[in-house]
């Protein structure tokens, strides 16, 4: 794109901004700056922000949102220790690449005197109308549904670099992440490249910066994907982190923005979290939790239920309206970045397809368990067979990727009445991505929200949700067979 075509693109989307703001303004009631329209939860653009519009200073809107902060946070974690039982039991047997141990276990809490088993035994409309369905298997609202955002967890802020914490340009001063380090993926996590499998984890056990990329890559990528990388790694304006006054941050770096890597760390994911930018109004929107980048190259489809059909679509995407809610109105004001797709947006999604799943020494050249390891008789091997017949998970997740590339609507909205949920509207919610299952251990929570924070809790769903019925024995078998993956 010449500067002349970027100079009028730029032109319009300015335009654009000037007259949505105007019908905004032009829209409110003469009664005052607090009244609001009556149809204000239906539009389908964010409101002006105060701070934006310079109706409130930046300081006293901060003031303001620390000062709700407490009460926020406490309500969402009260609701996640209704849901969940919170406390990490940690497999003794079971690590990610680096170490880390995984949390093991159901985690939901059920109704009184029930059991997953008589769950299982009963139908959807029974379960939906005796209100059984288990509260941790409902859609997880943001930690904030109603004010959403990109949201970092903790320990990442609090990650040192020297003397310098260089994460804590992303911490929030009106918001908390919810949930607990133990059911989330280790920190920093391994890299696997497709063109150097013989170099095993490339990370070197270091987080990947603009400050260090050269020195980790150097010699093993090429000039233009480290290009690539460069980008990944340089912060961009976002809608909670940018030089406005309308921002969620107070450090002088978090205004510079975020990077796509901050999110998706060393190519794959903190599970940090955020909403959906496709959908009004707000209660709507879902919470989405960051997916690993690892194996986007054998993917069709990115963004949990947008279908884009390649990785320089979701990258340009990204920079053009998810990272402002899908509202060009408040881009334009905050400092879109406008990529360049022949080189630029090339050359990103070009090192992102070189991220590859980890190492599953247990599976053959098929996907599948490799026979002179795993015998007939052990949990693993059984666990596979009902993998691909009693259970029905390869009638989405076939070998040896373990995703079908399309969408699926799983119409859990049988199990439960739609209902208000911290400013979360759960209900129907339509075909969602299948993600591929290849390294699943190390990508917890699961589901594109994180309501299944272990692998326990993600067959106990799926039990439900499709009727399996299978015995306590078939589920471990099916848990030890997810493990090789």
């Amino acid at each position: 794109m010449n500067h002349q075509s970027r100079a009028r693109g730029t032109a319009l989307v300015v335009a654009a901004a000037v007259a949505v703001t105007t019908v905004v303004f032009l829209s409110r009631p003469a009664g005052g700056a607090d009244e609001k329209p009556k149809d204000v939860g239906k539009t389908s653009y964010d409101q002006v922000a105060p701070a934006l519009a310079g109706q409130i200073s930046f300081a006293d809107m901060m003031e303001k949102d620390k000062a709700a902060k407490d009460a926020i946070v406490k309500k969402q974690m009260a609701l996640l220790a209704e849901r969940y039982d919170l406390t990490p039991h940690l497999s003794d047997k079971v690590t990610m690449t680096r170490g880390k141990k995984i949390a093991v276990g159901p985690t939901a809490k059920l109704p009184a005197d029930m059991t997953f088993e008589k769950l299982a035994e009963m139908s959807a409309a029974d379960i939906r109308e005796k209100g059984l369905f288990p509260k941790g298997y409902l859609p997880l609202p943001h930690p904030n549904h109603a004010a959403g955002g990109m949201l970092f967890p903790q320990h990442q802020i609090d990650f040192p670099k020297k003397e310098n914490r260089q994460f804590a340009r992303l911490e929030r001063f009106d918001l908390d992440y919810d949930i607990r380090e133990e059911f989330l993926p280790e920190f920093p996590p391994a890299i696997f490249l497709t063109t150097r499998p013989d170099l095993g984890d490339v990370s070197q056990g270091k987080v990947v910066t603009i400050e260090n990329f050269q020195e980790i890559f150097h010699g093993i990528l090429n000039g233009k994907d480290l290009d690539g990388l460069r980008l990944l790694l340089t912060q961009f304006p976002q809608q909670q982190f940018n030089a406005t006054a309308d921002r969620k941050t107070n450090h002088p770096q978090g205004m510079q923005g975020v990077a796509c890597l901050d999110c998706h760390l060393n190519g794959h994911t903190t599970r940090s979290t955020h909403l959906v930018g496709d959908i009004r109004p707000q209660e709507h929107r879902r919470r989405i939790n960051t997916p690993s980048l690892r194996g986007v190259n054998i993917q069709r489809l990115f963004g949990s239920q947008r279908a884009l059909k390649s990785v320089e679509d979701f990258t340009e995407f990204e920079q053009l309206a998810a990272y402002f809610d899908g509202d060009l109105m408040t881009a334009g004001a905050k400092g879109m970045n406008r990529l360049d797709r022949s080189t630029q947006v090339h050359t990103m999604a070009e090192f992102q397809n070189l991220l590859d799943f980890p190492p599953a020494p247990g599976l053959g050249w098929d996907g599948k368990l490799d026979p002179k390891q795993f015998g007939d008789d052990t949990p693993e091997m059984k666990g596979q067979k009902l993998f691909f017949n009693k259970a029905r998970c390869a009638e989405c997740h076939p070998a040896p990727y373990y995703t079908d590339n399309t969408m699926h609507d799983l119409q859990v909205e049988r199990f439960f009445k739609p209902q208000m949920i911290n400013g979360l509207m759960a209900t129907k919610q339509g075909p969602i991505k299948t993600f591929p299952l290849r390294g699943v251990k190390e990508s917890p929570p699961f589901l594109h929200d994180g309501r299944l924070l272990t692998l326990e809790d993600t067959v106990e769903f799926f039990n439900l949700i499709l009727e399996l019925k299978l015995s306590k024995e078939e589920k471990a078998q099916l848990v030890a067979f997810l493990h090789v993956l």
